[in-house]
């Protein structure tokens, strides 16, 4: 009985998530919806290592901006059609994440944290001072919107759907990671990396294809990004995506396949409704408090804390 309800449930999420469109045809709440979507991507890119590696990463918007200045620079640049740019984009990010995993997973603990910033604040400089390549603190206008096969994504329900699918796939990895004898020796290096050892699982081997399949779907979102929004600047470097994306992973439930994806659209969607319902000086306090809150009362997670109620039931 219960496996039947989760299979109900799922069933009317994926009905839901595809006709919204249909019932939701505002612009701005697909919007946030489609901005939800790419940030649902990092969360699960970030999950790979936070929840199931247990490395903490604060450097991951590197990959993302990676990706966006990669897709944006081949399509202004070179006029590479979005799909070759977006492929470029997955390659690149995840190229430099096997190249951080091989230099930080020496290290663990509060080194490979300094590092993974240390990474982020390089390619933000570089970003910022390499003026004849990626424009400076001006960033590039002007990214044109995906196509496909010909066709114009340039609307947003096009775009919502571009973003699903592609939200769709990573959760489709990142699924068959954990359900594999891959995800098995990530989880092993999570709870004792020692014993993992002893029983012949290579700690830098996994913990470096981890880093690479996690920043090769950060660079897949950061290509979104720049197609949808037209616009990639030094911003996509910020600390503050890295803390977004954190918050959205721990709050949803680390270690749990659809805790990010709650994570992701609940904290999406509450600043937007924040902004709505609250005067601008109380907007950051009320997140605050709401944040603090969540991690107090449900200290898991959301996810894990609704299944342990409905485990009690």
């Amino acid at each position: 009985m219960p496996n039947l309800l989760a299979r109900g449930l799922n069933a009317a999420a994926w009905v839901a998530a595809l006709t919204v469109p249909f019932w939701l045809p505002n612009p701005y709440h697909l919007h946030v919806l489609i901005m939800a979507g790419i940030f649902a991507i990092l969360a699960l890119s970030l999950n790979l290592l936070l929840g199931y590696t247990g490395l903490l990463s604060l450097g991951h918007a590197a990959f993302f901006g990676i990706g966006a200045y990669a897709s944006a620079l081949l399509a202004l640049r070179a006029a590479w059609p979005f799909a070759a740019g977006f492929g470029a984009a997955v390659v690149l990010a995840g190229a430099s994440g096997w190249l951080i995993g091989r230099l930080a997973l020496r290290l663990r603990g509060a080194y490979f944290v300094l590092v993974t910033i240390s990474f982020a604040g390089v390619v933000s400089l570089v970003a910022v001072n390499w003026m004849e390549l990626t424009n400076g603190p001006l960033g590039l206008p002007g990214v044109p919107a995906p196509a496909l096969a010909g066709l114009s994504l340039a609307t947003k329900r096009a775009a919502y759907y571009l973003v699903l699918a592609v939200a769709a796939l990573a959760y489709g990895i990142c699924r068959r990671l954990v359900y594999s004898r891959i995800g098995r020796a990530f989880v092993a290096l999570r709870e004792n990396e020692a014993l993992a050892a002893s029983v012949g699982v290579d700690g830098t081997r996994y913990l470096v294809l981890a880093t690479v399949i996690s920043a090769a779907m950060a660079g897949a979102a950061g290509s979104l990004y720049a197609h949808y929004t037209r616009f990639v600047s030094p911003e996509v470097f910020l600390f503050s995506y890295t803390v977004t994306m954190v918050i959205m992973v721990v709050a949803g439930g680390k270690g749990t396949l659809a805790g990010p994806l709650v994570g992701a659209l609940l904290f999406t969607a509450l600043p937007e409704a924040l902004r709505e319902a609250v005067a601008w000086q109380w907007q950051i306090l009320a997140y605050g408090a709401l944040l603090i809150l969540v991690v107090f009362f449900l200290p898991r997670g959301i996810v894990p804390a609704l299944a342990a109620w409905r485990a009690r039931r």
